[in-house]
């Protein structure tokens, strides 16, 4: 088996179906037929179950993709560290992800930041969910991640940025609604609306309501608080969600009382992750140390970029599915 072979394992694998996959790696369909088979007889054991036209993992496929990504992985990550250690590859390239909310004030101050001070570096963007979020950090897809809440995991490596206070938002007219500072026992019998269970804003409700005496029931569950924030101003129900950080994010909602809590902890804490275990980059690094050094600033409220004619970092951004 060659490496060439493996990685057109790893492209049939996450497609599922040989002729997208050749048609992408621009080789004809029996050359990767015959590549597949090279493989399985490599291993021993048949890596796919064919269902109709199409090609399924079976369960060795799926135990061999995650050996083969690393493997693959750290063979990159070599060719990376001779091309940085040659000058190769200029600036380099850093892919970052990170939460949906951040995308609208912490995210465009370190990018600003960044820019200004290293514009030859280039960082590819990603949102998602702070469970997909860990999985792309320990499978290699994502340098860096700025998330919440802290991953429990000690292969993980944390900067914490801020911690970003959550209120409690009620519909207008609600009971509560004159008042400033509540108790999150105060709407025990309230339904919530809150993100879905593979976002960390949902385990840091969970887990306040647990403390406050009560399991919160969930009248809905969403991947973006400006979808929760919209349906609590139609009197759906409360949620705990942070501030709004830009006017212009969300579109505008008849006037939503957001409340202080009295509750011990009702904040989540934001930060930079990165996989300890896993080389870094010259770029990388040189992004984790500047975020790790100027994060906490450009987290403050009103933080942005200093005054500098350079031009910003170029971002290529795209969505995780």
């Amino acid at each position: 088996m060659t490496f060439e072979e493996l990685r057109w394992f790893v492209a049939v694998a996450e497609r599922e179906h040989v002729t997208a996959a050749a048609a992408e790696l621009h080789v004809s369909q029996p050359a990767l037929s015959r590549a597949l088979a090279r493989v399985q007889a490599d291993v021993g054991v048949p890596l796919f179950d064919r269902d109709g036209r199409r090609l399924r993992l079976n369960r060795y496929g799926r135990l061999y993709l995650e050996h083969a990504r690393r493997a693959l992985a750290q063979l990159d990550a070599g060719r990376d560290e001779l091309a940085e250690a040659t000058g190769a590859s200029g600036g380099g390239t850093v892919e970052l992800a990170f939460l949906h909310t951040l995308g609208t004030w912490l995210v465009p101050a370190l990018l600003r930041a960044f820019g200004a001070a290293h514009p030859a570096i280039t960082l590819r963007l990603a949102q998602d969910s702070a469970a997909e979020m860990l999985q792309a950090l320990r499978s290699g897809s994502a340098d860096l991640v700025i998330t919440s809440p802290r991953p429990d995991d000690p292969t993980i490596g944390w900067q914490t940025l801020a911690s970003e206070p959550l209120r409690l938002v009620v519909p207008p007219g609600h009971r509560l609604a004159g008042r400033r500072r509540v108790r999150l026992a105060d709407v025990a019998a309230d339904p919530f609306v809150a993100m879905k269970a593979e976002y960390g804003l949902r385990g840091v409700t969970d887990e306040l309501c647990t403390r406050a005496g009560f399991s919160p029931r969930i009248a809905f569950e969403g991947d973006d608080i400006g979808t929760l924030r919209g349906l609590v101003a139609a009197g759906l129900g409360v949620a705990l969600l942070p501030p709004p950080h830009s006017a212009g994010a969300e579109i505008a909602q008849p006037a939503t009382p957001h409340l202080q809590l009295s509750d011990r902890g009702a904040a989540r804490q934001l930060g930079l992750a990165w996989e300890t275990t896993r080389w870094r980059s010259p770029a990388v690094e040189t992004f984790r140390a500047f975020v790790v050094e100027h994060g906490r600033e450009l987290a403050t409220p009103g933080a942005d970029a200093p005054a500098d004619p350079t031009p910003p970092a170029r971002a290529a951004g795209r969505r995780r599915r």
